[in-house]
């Protein structure tokens, strides 16, 4: 009753072992599952039951067929077992270990021997000797098959065959089984090969496949943290300027006893808690910059800074005039922008002039003081603080909406970040900035151009 219990079990295990395997898992299962019984239903089959004419011809021709039975059952189990490396070494993943091979090789010249034996003995005669033939070869050409390219395959199997019909028509074996060997070699091989690796190629194919949508999904996790990234040092970073700046003029302030450093903490606590919002607000992937609050807001960062900011063009087409996905592309470039102009150098100025032509927006962001300045985006795109995202980030944001970015000293003592976008520009499905396809019929206008 125990054993009974025991066998019920194991069967349930096996079947929600299989019901919590993936649909390819099956297949591959399933496909060396396949392979493995070809070889003993070929051993148990054409390699078994000829051997019986060997018990009623004498005691060697019994010896011989039991030795070819033995040596068949450990070619089976040599052959399931390289299985799983020969798999391996199709799909590229491992290399087949060589010595593998000599057990398997040593039992196929065995298995010869003593097949040519047993015809030349006569234990075995005329649809006998071919079964066992086409017995023969089975249990090492499949996995076989899988090690090697087709063309050696091939010669490897045409040269088997040929030693095997020599060898049989020196024991006297007649011609008309001579051709049943050579129909029963030429269609165990073929069998063989079209039936194994078509198999495992189909199988490799849909690993790749499988493969190739995991890699996608890890690439995808990391494009979203890589916005991510973005989002946050574009949001964070000049309110994080600001802040640091109030806070050292309300520290001067206090330390001379005046009572403006009250306003200016009470400022301080404002920015941080509006940064706190905005923080969330990108974590809800809800967030997109606005260009007239951007610009506002940088002009009065820059000035709170003592640098004087002049905007242009921002009242005309090409600030509020411009597509809503064109605003909020260039809103991400003043925002970084200005956080720079802050962060880096010594301006005494800044400039910040948008200009509209015939299909893209431009916006100038020009600063004194240059030179004192570090490169913004330096020659790797990073803002030079040591890993933030910086115009190399702007650029990716640009890019995918079809825009440029370009960046570089002006003279002596000039900076300036050029960033222009298309006005076919507009979100995806999936609400972020992407370029339209559709042509734009906007009108050309605007005479700020530079």
């Amino acid at each position: 009753m125990k054993g009974l219990r025991g066998v019920i079990g194991r069967v349930r295990g096996w079947r929600r072992g299989w019901h919590e395997r993936s649909k390819l898992e099956r297949i591959d299962l399933y496909t060396r599952l396949t392979l493995c019984s070809i070889t003993w239903f070929f051993a148990v089959s054409w390699g078994l039951l000829p051997l019986g004419e060997t018990l009623g011809a004498g005691p060697v021709a019994m010896a011989l067929g039991g030795a070819f039975l033995a040596a068949n059952i450990a070619q089976s189990v040599l052959s399931n077992r390289n299985l799983t490396p020969a798999f391996d070494a199709y799909r590229g993943t491992e290399p087949f270990p060589p010595g593998r091979l000599r057990l398997p090789v040593a039992l196929q010249v065995l298995m010869t021997g003593l097949l040519v034996a047993l015809a030349a003995v006569g234990g075995v005669k005329e649809q006998g000797l071919v079964l066992l033939v086409l017995d023969l070869p089975v249990a090492f050409l499949i996995p076989y098959v899988l090690i090697v390219p087709v063309r050696k395959f091939l010669l490897h199997s045409a040269a088997f065959s040929a030693t095997v019909l020599g060898l049989l028509a020196a024991v006297g074996v007649p011609g008309g089984l001579l051709f049943g060997a050579v129909v029963s070699l030429v269609v165990v091989t073929l069998l063989v090969l079209v039936s194994a690796r078509p198999s495992v190629w189909s199988l490799s194919v849909m690993w790749q496949a499988e493969e190739a949508r995991d890699m996608q999904a890890r690439l995808a996790v990391a494009e979203e943290r890589l916005r991510f990234g973005r989002d946050m040092h574009d949001v964070l970073g000049r309110n994080l300027s600001v802040i640091a700046l109030k806070s050292e003029l309300a520290v001067e302030l206090a330390q001379r006893g005046n009572p403006a450093a009250m306003d200016q903490m009470v400022e301080v606590q404002r920015i941080a808690r509006a940064s706190q919002q905005e923080v969330r607000d990108v974590v809800r992937g809800y967030r997109e910059a606005d260009l007239p609050t951007e610009l506002m807001g940088a002009q009065g960062v820059l000035q709170a800074a003592g640098i004087t900011c002049t905007v242009e063009g921002a009242d005309g087409p090409a600030g509020i005039g411009a597509p809503a996905a064109v605003q909020a592309a260039l809103g991400w470039v003043v925002r970084e922008t200005a956080t720079n102009v802050l962060r880096h150098g010594d301006p005494r100025h800044c400039w910040i002039r948008l200009a509209r032509t015939r299909d893209a927006v431009v916006l100038e962001v020009e600063n004194d003081g240059a030179g004192a300045t570090r490169p913004l985006g330096g020659a790797d795109g990073d803002d030079g603080g040591g890993g933030g995202s910086g115009l190399a980030g702007l650029r990716v944001r640009l890019g995918a909406l079809g825009g440029s970015l370009s960046a570089g000293a002006v003279g002596d003592d000039l900076f300036r970040v050029t960033a222009t976008v298309p006005l076919t520009a507009r979100p995806d499905t999936n609400g972020r900035l992407a370029p339209s396809p559709e042509p734009s019929a906007a009108p050309s206008v605007l005479p700020e151009e530079r």
